[in-house]
């Protein structure tokens, strides 16, 4: 029997305002100790996945970054799986148990929530293993904590009998005096954990909510990628928890009684009651009873005051007399009206594709294209291979393909429409790359494509290397699809891709990131204007394996893709951009859900590009394992992967940015 520990990251709450906010929920942020909740539950259930199991975590895919870094930060691993919007705890489960059961049969899930404080890891342990015991034969097992107070903050479970039995009824929270009778009764806090073999809560769901149950299965990726997000089908799911979809329905309902000392922190005083919810710089003189939160750089101070919580962010300030801590959330429905914009942290969001584009844009009109126009060429000693990052010519001269995709750049430049010196520039580097048959033919297609599009510059030679390209070319195309398609006519004739078995197969050796993503995009262009389908094909099943070396992390496509062997894990800017070119040109030949997959990578692949750039309009060519660049001479040939990357972003203007525009392309 294996188990699978699901670890729940549903919810923001409002009653911890202003440290839990919808980009930064409470299980994120540290509230009993030096981890966070989320971190403390990892810890807590991880060991129950070491025999066969398999931890997962269920969140939503404005956490993604939050999950990911707090796991590396442990040292944990997990099965990710990203809601596209919350869905209520039912579809999220469903989610989970599916991808258990098409992996396990007989695998047994436990549910528990990421924000819960449960100090004794091995207690609660102890107690999910003897009830994965009775989950195992079919029962669908919640957890009872017996009560230490009458709590109106809880739900209650009354059970038919003593430590494991069945459940006699689910109570919502109680008023005091209500609550005090349930204590007598016999009744235990709700603690929200609950266990069961996944095909076991598979059938009720099918049985009492089918339409979670279908969409949560039509929601399950196919990739098998560790960080996976559920598809657009788990949207149909309904907004239901499992307490209303199965849980007061089902005959095969146990409760578990324990002991442990459990608490949700579902406010400010249950915090306080951890002891360990003190946080940051504060003094207290003739302060009793109090609590002070205070956020990087900021000191509170506190004098003759009693039992209140003092929760400092960098726009906002709670003060709390502790025993009013449900009220917390009447500030919060004030604040959705008084002033909306303290409802969350301002810079949570990440940069829209929009955005990235316009300020990509910007930056190579007016930083780096000046500045590698001026400093890269002299008029007595030609173009430099590149530039140091403090803007000094590098001693080596240009390499012929590096003066290629120089060329490419300026011509890329002046077909945009800028102003600037390109159409001479452009020369100039023709001029010193020594002509047709200089280079290789990877070379002559980058030069070919530069002179296509600005033929003014040197017509007689453009019209040499259009034709020795067209020659051999298999497939006949025009002169301007040939411009378009890049360096497909010179790839045709040059260096076939291996077939995707090759790829594919271990033994066939690694395989650069960047080529993998540049043959995608070879392979989409000649989807797109040639309208050959299994070249689309092809380029989908090319762009999948570069993927496979994209850090979920890190968010950064690593160096080499080799199968069945450890990555590199170096990142180099050329692989950031070719995968953001690759990404935008599979978005053309797709529709719907599919489409907004490939644009949602463009996203990101902009976002690792622009973690190689810095603002003076130079680069950092390497970024190693650990995030920090290499000081290395920045090349003259990004420049040409760069302005590829923008100028597939001006082709794919209509389907990318909202009215088919991309600001700061045109």
């Amino acid at each position: 029997m294996g188990l699978y520990p699901v670890i729940m990251c549903g919810g923001a709450g409002t009653r911890l305002w202003p440290a839990s906010r919808p980009s930064r929920p409470k299980q994120f942020i540290p509230l009993s100790g030096n981890r966070s909740l989320f971190q403390e539950t990892a810890l807590r259930v991880a060991p129950l996945a070491e025999d066969g199991g398999r931890l997962i975590v269920v969140g939503g895919k404005a956490h993604r970054q939050a999950i990911l870094d707090q796991l590396a930060e442990i040292g944990i691993e997990a099965q990710v799986l990203l809601e596209p919007e919350p869905r209520d705890s039912a579809a999220a489960m469903a989610a989970a148990a599916a991808w258990t059961e098409a992996r396990d049969a007989a695998g047994v899930n436990v549910f528990v929530a990421s924000d819960h404080h449960i100090p004794d890891h091995e207690g609660f342990r102890a107690a999910v293993t003897r009830g994965a015991e009775a989950a195992a034969d079919g029962r669908i097992v919640t957890l009872g904590v017996r009560p230490t107070e009458p709590s109106s903050a809880y739900g209650y479970i009354a059970p038919e009998g003593t430590d494991l039995s069945p459940v006699a009824a689910f109570v919502e929270k109680p008023d005091r005096a209500a609550a005090e009778r349930y204590i007598a009764g016999g009744y235990l806090w709700n603690s929200g954990n609950f266990i069961a073999r996944a095909n076991v809560l598979l059938s009720e769901l099918r049985a009492e909510a089918p339409a979670v149950e279908a969409a949560a299965r039509a929601s399950l990726p196919d990739d098998g990628a560790v960080v996976a997000d559920l598809g657009p089908g788990f949207l149909a799911a309904p907004k239901i928890s499992i307490d209303y979809a199965v849980m007061e329905k089902t005959t095969r309902a146990s409760v578990l009684a324990v002991d442990f000392a459990w608490s949700d922190l579902g406010a400010w005083d249950a915090v306080a009651a951890t002891g360990e919810g003190d946080l940051g710089a504060f003094v207290f003189e003739d302060a009793e009873g109090c609590m002070a939160r205070a956020c990087d750089g900021v000191m509170v101070a506190a004098i003759g005051v009693r039992n209140l919580a003092i929760v400092v962010e960098r726009d906002a300030v709670l003060v709390c007399d502790l025993s009013r801590s449900q009220d917390v959330k009447k500030v919060v429905e004030r604040l959705k009206l008084a002033s909306p914009l303290h409802l969350d942290f301002q810079d949570a969001r990440a940069e829209s594709l929009t955005v990235g584009a316009e300020r990509l844009a910007r930056w190579l009109r007016l930083r780096a294209l000046p500045l590698w126009s001026e400093l890269v060429w002299s008029a007595s000693e030609g173009f430099a291979e590149g530039l140091t990052l403090d803007g000094r010519r590098s001693p080596a001269p240009a390499r012929p393909g590096s003066l290629a995709r120089l060329a490419r750049a300026f011509a890329e430049a002046g077909d945009l429409g800028w102003g600037g010196p390109w159409n001479a520039r452009l020369a100039a580097a023709i001029t010193a790359s020594g002509g047709a048959g200089a280079g290789d033919l990877r070379d002559q297609a980058d030069r070919m494509i530069a002179l296509m599009q600005t033929r003014a510059a040197a017509p007689s030679e453009a019209a040499g290397l259009i034709a020795r390209a067209a020659g051999m070319d298999r497939h006949p195309v025009d002169s301007g699809r040939l411009a378009d398609l890049g360096l497909f006519a010179i790839e045709r004739g040059a260096a076939e891709p291996p077939a995707l078995s090759q790829v594919m197969a271990a033994s066939e050796g690694d395989y650069a990131t960047g080529r993998l993503f540049d043959w995608a995009w070879l392979r989409a262009r000649e989807a797109s204007l040639l309208r050959r389908p299994d070249a689309g094909a092809l380029a989908a099943a090319l762009y999948r394996r570069g993927l496979d070396a994209v850090d979920p992390r890190r968010g950064l496509a690593l160096e080499a893709a080799a199968p069945g062997r450890a990555q590199n894990r170096r990142a180099r800017l050329r692989t950031q951009a070719h995968w953001l070119r690759a990404a935008l040109a599979l978005a053309e030949l797709t529709e719907g859900p599919e489409r907004a997959r490939y644009v949602a990578d463009a996203g990101r692949a902009l976002t690792a590009l622009w973690r190689f750039l810095n603002d003076d309009g130079l680069w950092f060519e390497t970024v190693l394992e650990d995030g920090q660049p290499i000081e290395e001479v920045a090349s003259a040939a990004a420049l040409g992967d760069i302005l590829g990357a923008l100028r597939q972003m001006h082709r794919s203007a209509a389907i990318c940015f909202p009215g088919g525009v991309a600001p700061g392309l045109a």
